[in-house]
């Protein structure tokens, strides 16, 4: 499976419009364990203008994609996070998950991580269920 999203100040890695091209931060990829669980550590992800806070993930299966999608945070963890430097600097997203037609596409709250406090921060969890053929 492998992950990307944008940093605190809404900007993605590896984009020539965005001016990081070739550079790779924020972008995971990993190999899942025998039971299908894999975890990334990352931060929150910032927001760009007419989408809520997500992370991009695609799942691969025997080489090949079965799986593209998003996911999402509770707004209010988004409030939240967002009144902390260095995300504040930016202000609030300007789309809330209710009005992001990915998020309604996505499922909308299945899928929303369950986010709990962590030493480190948060720690986020979700279950994504993909046919292997």
């Amino acid at each position: 499976m492998d992950i990307w999203h944008a940093d605190a100040a809404g900007v993605y890695s590896n984009e020539s419009v965005e001016g990081t091209e070739g550079l790779t931060y924020l972008r995971g990829y990993q190999v899942t364990d025998a039971n299908g669980l894999g975890q990334f550590q990352t931060i929150y992800p910032g927001w760009y203008r007419g989408r809520a806070v997500h992370i991009h993930m695609k799942v691969h299966v025997g080489g090949s994609v079965v799986h593209t999608g998003q996911l999402f945070f509770d707004d209010d963890l988004t409030d939240k996070v967002y009144g902390s430097a260095p995300y504040s600097s930016r202000g609030t997203p300007d789309v809330r998950n209710s009005a992001d037609d990915i998020y309604r596409s996505a499922g909308a709250a299945s899928a929303v991580l369950a986010v709990t406090p962590s030493a480190q921060g948060y720690a986020g969890e979700i279950t994504v269920g993909v046919k292997r053929s």
